[in-house]
């Protein structure tokens, strides 16, 4: 056999082998049995699974307390302006007493007290209306008296007092022996006035006065 025939075959050879070499991966590239790697895992975050527990049926609410017959609130104190006073009306001449007692001669003053007489609490409001025997006109108010949600409360068998000045004989007026009084209402209420004897008291025009009630008597005697 020839140099060159020798060296065909030995090509040929070669060619076959490198064939045969690159088979697999050409299998691979046309779709053949070569595993691809496993898919990694979503970057979404996973849901929670919902919970299988029912929610809690909210409770009922509480029924309110009841409150005291007639709306009114309990604790209501003295003189206050609570709900609990409400149905607490002015004092009027039919639920007091009335009494005047020489107090200062020299200015003829006089110290007027009045008594819760009724069976339940009044309000003795403002200053009490007074006038002096057959003389014309009623004493003047001297110092401001509390509003009516203010005004001193009077349970029963209780009193207020109020100042009642005539004045410094002055050479003006005139001296009377009786008074007679009715109680501030703030209404159109007809009242029966309470009269009470004054030995010596002379009221003057200009000075005479009355303090508005109050609870005791140095206040009464010295606004």
């Amino acid at each position: 056999m020839s140099t060159v025939r020798r060296a065909a075959l030995a090509i040929t050879a070669l060619s076959a082998l490198a064939l045969t070499a690159c088979g697999p991966a050409e299998d691979d590239a046309a779709g053949g049995t070569g595993t691809t790697p496993a898919a990694s895992p979503s970057a979404t975050p996973s849901s929670k699974a919902p919970s299988s527990k029912a929610p809690s049926k909210p409770s009922a609410p509480s029924a309110p307390s009841a409150s005291p017959a007639g709306g009114s609130s309990a604790g209501g104190s003295s003189g206050g302006g609570s709900s609990a006073d409400y149905d607490v009306f002015p004092c009027s001449t039919y639920d007091v007493t009335f009494k005047a007692s020489l107090a200062e001669p020299t200015t003829s003053s006089y110290l007027l007290k009045v008594t819760n007489k009724s069976t339940k609490a009044c309000r003795a409001l403002g200053h009490p209306v007074v006038t002096f025997g057959d003389l014309d006109g009623q004493a003047t108010e001297r110092g401001a008296a509390p509003g009516i949600e203010d005004a001193l409360r009077l349970e029963p068998g209780e009193s207020a007092y109020a100042g009642l000045m005539g004045g410094a004989d002055d050479g003006k007026g005139r001296t009377v022996g009786s008074i007679a009084m009715t109680m501030n209402t703030e209404s159109d209420l007809e009242q029966t006035p309470l009269g009470a004897t004054t030995p010596g008291l002379y009221v003057s025009p200009e000075v005479n006065s009355v303090t508005p009630w109050v609870n005791n008597v140095e206040d009464a005697l010295s606004l």
